[in-house]
């Protein structure tokens, strides 16, 4: 039997688990497995910045495949302390991290040592488990358990805490015969399956709601088999956007009260019948539950059981892994369709088409200062249908989400229920890490894009190259927007005359020096028709340089963005001219039809 520390035996196991990224700053009380992960070799780590921002690229580089596991890991008390917002991300998206911290001996713990706090109690609210290992013995079984869990049921992270004498003290640990656990996935049964598929045939307007349940499980190409051999539209949710193309025949649009379509809210609201699969039916989504159910019927298919009936209750529930459920609506749809007893929806079907093709919002504005909407045109000419992009929360997410367009499974990553500020620099740097080929492209506004900029220098320093797109009003727009209903306008403002940079007038932080100060190439655009020669040439740096290049667009200082100021999907207000000419919005998904 091999002996080794207890710290050696837990990078061991990372490696057989299938870690070969981890993301952190090291200090005194985690030094002793910083050095196991040195003497062991074959785990690829990348220095942050900041405590958080490692969390944040663990949630990025976890979310980018399947199967992959971000690992985050940091000193003792404050770094803890600072993995809790990326804890709460990962944990209200589904998304399995793993941190690590050091602490303190076991012998101080309780007797506020420097930097010991009870990081485990503070972080269980916000991870399936979170553990201050006590025993050098345990930890394989820690770490074992940690593993089983993030990918059993709903997944999410854990965080096992190593006082230094544990990570120390040597254990009997043989690497070469350790296993993992399997993992535990509830599955539907047929019965279930041919109820809820019973419920479906019954329905004359049926629609899926498809939810980053479908995307963990990696099952976005039995969910769009399942969704043609039916002839049943789908809305994907904001975490499951990109489980069919936005330009698929069956693709709905998306429904919500912020980041929705015209045609996706009235489409649903036409339709008689929802299956929803993977999804929590979140209040950005649903908004109104008396409005978004009534007149219809429900099937939930979720992985925890627990989820089916909390926010409404189903006409029917099913507690299932979305592939195990999709395995067999597939299967029986195939035998529905072999025997003629699948109705026609292709009316139905052509019908939210229709839609897709009247209700637009427009995009095309010539205004200087930007309006924000040609960003996101400009973005669709300049970005293919490989893009990957990154953002978190904002008018900016809300507008994107609106205007982009997203082709693949993984290729709009986003933080949907934490919406951290600071979230999508480290988050996109975690993307890159993960898929080193792929066109990565974050999506900020101005107070996103300064909470954590320092991450940027991460990027510089371990070539990790991206693109950034920073709308800048120099406002808290989202705020901004939302205070209206207090007729209000109060600490808002980001605007300031910066005695460095006087030609930016009352925009303030100079994020061109800021950038290019942290390592990084950096591009400012003050005119629309120059976007997309400066989206072409970041392109062309990024891959030159091996560095994030941010490209600024200067806007308006105010606009208002597309949403329903009364928590109503059939009342969101369009603050802006709509689309009434098919050159109000070229990229649009259908030419619009007037």
């Amino acid at each position: 039997m091999a002996r080794m520390t207890a710290a050696r035996a837990a990078v061991e196991i990372l490696k057989r688990e299938g870690v070969s990224n981890a993301f952190g700053v090291p200090g005194a009380a985690i030094n002793p497995f910083y050095a196991a992960l040195k003497a062991s070799g074959g785990i690829n780590h990348t220095l942050a910045r900041h405590v958080e921002g490692a969390s944040h690229m663990a949630e990025g580089y976890t979310r980018t495949h399947p199967g992959n596991i971000g690992v985050c890991i940091g000193t003792s008390g404050p770094a803890g302390t600072d993995m809790i917002t990326g804890l709460y991300s990962a944990i209200g998206d589904s998304i399995p991290i793993l941190c690590i911290t050091g602490q303190a001996p076991t012998a101080v713990i309780h007797k506020e040592d420097f930097q010991a706090v009870d990081i485990a109690s503070i972080a269980k609210p916000v991870t399936k488990m979170a553990v201050t290992v006590l025993e050098a013995a345990q930890v394989p079984g820690v770490f074992q358990q940690a593993f089983h869990l993030m990918r059993s049921g709903r997944p999410g992270p854990v965080l096992i805490d190593l006082p230094i004498d544990v990570q120390l003290t040597e254990i009997e640990f043989d690497p070469e015969t350790y296993e993992p656990l399997p993992a535990y996935k509830p599955a539907a049964t047929r019965a279930q399956i041919e109820k809820a598929i019973g419920m479906l045939n019954a329905s004359e307007r049926p629609l899926i709601v498809a939810g980053g349940g479908v995307i963990n499980a990696d099952a976005a190409e039995l969910l769009v088999e399942f969704a043609e051999l039916t002839g049943t539209p789908v809305v994907p949710t904001l975490m499951g956007w990109g489980l069919l193309p936005d330009d698929h025949e069956l693709n709905a649009g998306m429904v919500g009260l912020q980041t929705s379509h015209r045609y996706g809210n009235a489409t649903f609201l036409e339709s008689d019948f929802v299956l929803g699969i993977g999804n929590r039916w979140a209040n950005r989504h649903t908004g109104k539950l008396d409005v978004y159910t009534a007149g219809r019927k429900f099937v939930h298919v979720d992985i925890e059981p627990t989820q089916i009936g909390k926010i409404f209750a189903p006409d029917y529930g099913i507690a299932s892994d979305a592939k195990a459920a999709l395995e067999l609506f597939v299967e029986v749809a195939r035998e529905l369709k072999a025997a003629g007893r699948l109705p026609d929806r292709s009316a139905w079907a052509a019908s939210a088409q229709e839609r897709k093709a009247t209700l637009q919002r427009r995009t095309h504005f010539d205004d200087i200062p930007i309006k924000p909407q040609r960003v996101y045109e400009e973005m669709n000419k300049a970005f293919g249908p490989e893009t990957r992009y990154v953002s978190t929360i904002g008018l900016s997410q809300i507008a994107g989400a609106q205007m982009l367009h997203v082709f693949k499974p993984r290729h709009w990553i986003n933080c949907g229920q934490a919406g951290p500020l600071g979230w999508t620099i480290p988050a996109a740097l975690g993307v890159a890490k993960a898929d080193p080929e792929a066109q990565v492209v974050a999506l900020s506004g101005d107070y996103d894009f300064q909470f954590m900029i320092e991450e940027l220098a991460v990027g510089a320093q371990h070539k990790i190259p991206y693109v950034h797109v920073l709308v800048n009003n120099s406002y808290l727009g989202l705020i901004r927007q939302a205070q209206r209903a207090f007729d209000i306008d109060f600490q808002v403002k980001l605007e300031f005359e910066n005695i460095n940079s006087p030609e930016l007038g009352v925009y303030g932080v100079d994020h061109v020096k800021v950038a290019e100060g942290l390592g990084c190439k950096a591009i400012r655009v003050t005119d629309p028709a120059e976007l997309g020669a400066a989206l072409e040439q970041a392109k062309k740096l990024a891959a030159e340089h091996q560095v994030p290049v941010v490209v600024e667009a200067i806007l308006e200082r105010v606009t208002n963005i597309s949403m329903s100021t009364t928590n109503d999907i059939s009342n969101v207000v369009e603050f802006e001219e709509i689309a009434t000419e098919p050159e109000h919005a070229p990229t649009s998904i259908r030419t619009l039809k007037v």
